[in-house]
């Protein structure tokens, strides 16, 4: 089966990703983010919003300011464990997208 294609871009300039079916399984993102809404009632989540430091930005926020965000999204293969899962501003999770980490490196602008 062919890999699918984001068709909703929010400008012009904006990357389509690749969206491969395995990925965006029903039942696989429903577990995911299954994981994603109890590990966001952890003592390790709390830990981590209570220091108030968005990961991409590194300003300091109220917890309740901070979001829940997979560092490589699930859409993109990525799973809901502690190594993929940091605490973002809702402005810098917005501006991520879908990107992963690499096309953030690419992606920077000087």
């Amino acid at each position: 089966m062919a890999a699918s294609r984001n068709t909703k871009p929010n400008s012009d300039s904006d990357p389509y990703y690749e969206l491969l079916p395995s990925d965006t399984d029903p039942a696989r993102l429903k577990r995911e983010r299954d994981k994603s809404r109890k590990l966001k009632k952890s003592q390790w989540w709390h830990r981590k919003i209570g220091a108030g430091i968005c990961y991409y930005c590194q300003n300091k926020f109220p917890p309740s300011e901070l979001t829940m965000d997979h560092v490589v999204p699930l859409a993109r293969g990525g799973k809901s464990q502690p190594g993929n899962i940091v605490p973002a501003c809702v402005e810098c999770n917005r501006e991520k997208k879908l990107r992963t980490p690499a096309e953030e490196l690419l992606t920077k602008k000087s």
